[in-house]
């Protein structure tokens, strides 16, 4: 199994918050800290401040920070969210299924299942257990950040 990228930039972003919460910060900062694009944290942030996990200050002096505590954000439900409801594999799509055999198929349970337990493990995890190593992370973004 593989997260998307956008589920790994959405990670990046709120770890990247998580490293001085109080702080706002703008998305051409956090593309130049990991060098990646700004139209697709563009499209992440959106995400991310749409179901209410970081709040976004519109205007001059504004932009971005976490809208609840690193302890607060369980990485099951950030990372449901940025996956979506997609089928797993066509057969578990009603509209797009194609497969002769799903009426005896057992892929898609085994799957389910799968699934499952990746987000009841991420589910025990919380933004604040990624940042253990907080002052690693600043030294590898090279932010300048005191932390």
């Amino acid at each position: 199994m593989r997260l998307t990228t956008f589920s790994d930039y959405t990670l990046r972003v709120l770890m990247y918050l998580a490293l001085d919460p109080d702080r706002l910060a703008t998305i051409p900062e956090i593309a130049a800290a990991y060098d990646i694009s700004e139209n697709h944290l563009m499209k992440v942030v959106h995400q991310l401040a749409r179901t209410g996990v970081i709040d976004s200050i519109r205007g001059k002096g504004g932009g971005i920070r976490l809208a609840r505590p690193a302890d607060e954000i369980r990485l099951g439900a950030v990372v449901r969210a940025s996956e979506g409801e997609s089928a797993i594999v066509e057969c578990m799509d009603p509209e797009k299924n194609t497969c002769c055999i799903t009426p005896a198929c057992q892929l898609n349970s085994i799957l389910i299942r799968a699934f499952n337990a990746l987000f009841d493990t991420l589910d025990e995890y919380t933004l604040a257990d990624l940042m253990g190593k907080k002052q690693a992370i600043i030294r590898l973004l090279n932010t300048g950040n005191p932390g």
